[in-house]
């Protein structure tokens, strides 16, 4: 399946990843109809570890998404509750805290295993070797900060049950559970993407030394004949958009918002990056 990405400078050095929201909740929308064989309680899930004669790698995503299919009813069960309730108190300080998580992580676990081919758009100005090694960048970076921060999390857990011995919901737990979960999936998005626009790197960037650039041409970075996992697409209407603004000061909230109408993107993640 092919992910379309869409990358661009938004303040100073600092870069805006983010992935086409139509195409990923229709991706969403897929994952969860093939979920429907994940176990829906803890005897069913017993059942399934035990009964197949399954990979390692095979039970850990069975188990993850388990948790992750309680989190979300969890989730969507404090979502409806009514308004000044202690549940609707506390989906308020979940709020909050996703408020908080990075977008580098959120366009991370927007790459899912189902990936198997880039589209990066970006800006007629920059170079497309400038955008492949800050795609590269990103998904190496990530790689290393979200195994840290998965160890670091999934060690806290037990400690959090501490908590439960009070009369109110383990929030402290909870919170860390998702983020082992998010940053699990923000480690496997890393390591997707970046074998993605990293292969036949070497050999891509000694094939267009001497080509010149076609703006109306995918900058493929292999010959015609090859298979490609990525591809970049330069966009002159992009380029119209970002020539609006200052990117030494940084692009105005006018600017972000016309380009996610544009490009499909969501408005809440791409302003996140121009606190950065």
């Amino acid at each position: 399946m092919k992910a379309r990405l869409i990358a661009f400078p938004v303040k100073g050095r600092t870069w805006c990843f983010s992935r086409c929201i139509d195409q990923f909740r229709s991706n969403s929308a897929q994952s969860q109809s093939s979920s429907s064989t994940t176990p829906s309680t803890f005897r069913d899930l017993y059942k399934s570890l035990s009964s197949d004669s399954k990979p390692i790698s095979a039970n850990a995503e069975l188990v993850v998404d388990f948790v992750s299919s309680k989190m979300n009813n969890s989730w969507t069960g404090l979502e409806k509750a009514p308004q000044g309730s202690l549940k609707n108190k506390i989906h308020g300080v979940g709020l909050w805290l996703l408020a908080r998580v990075q977008p580098s992580e959120i366009f991370l676990k927007s790459i899912t295993k189902e990936v198997t081919e880039v589209e990066v758009t970006y800006p007629t100005s920059l170079n497309a070797r400038l955008v492949r090694r800050r795609l590269r960048h990103i998904a190496m970076s990530g790689s290393i900060i979200h195994k840290k921060y998965l160890y670091g999390s999934a060690a806290l857990l037990p400690v959090s049950t501490v908590f439960m011995v009070l009369p109110l919901p383990n929030i402290p737990f909870f919170w860390l559970l998702y983020r082992t979960y998010s940053h699990w999936r923000a480690l496997q998005g890393s390591e997707k993407l970046l074998h993605l626009v990293s292969d036949g790197s070497d050999r891509g960037a000694d094939s267009t030394k001497d080509t010149p650039k076609d703006e109306n041409k995918p900058q493929h970075g292999y010959h015609e004949l090859t298979a490609l996992p990525w591809i970049l697409r330069p966009s002159k209407e992009l380029e119209e958009l970002i020539r609006r603004g200052n990117i030494d000061t940084g692009l105005g909230k006018s600017i972000l918002a016309d380009i996610c109408k544009t490009f499909n993107l969501n408005p809440q993640q791409i302003l996140k990056y121009q606190k950065l």
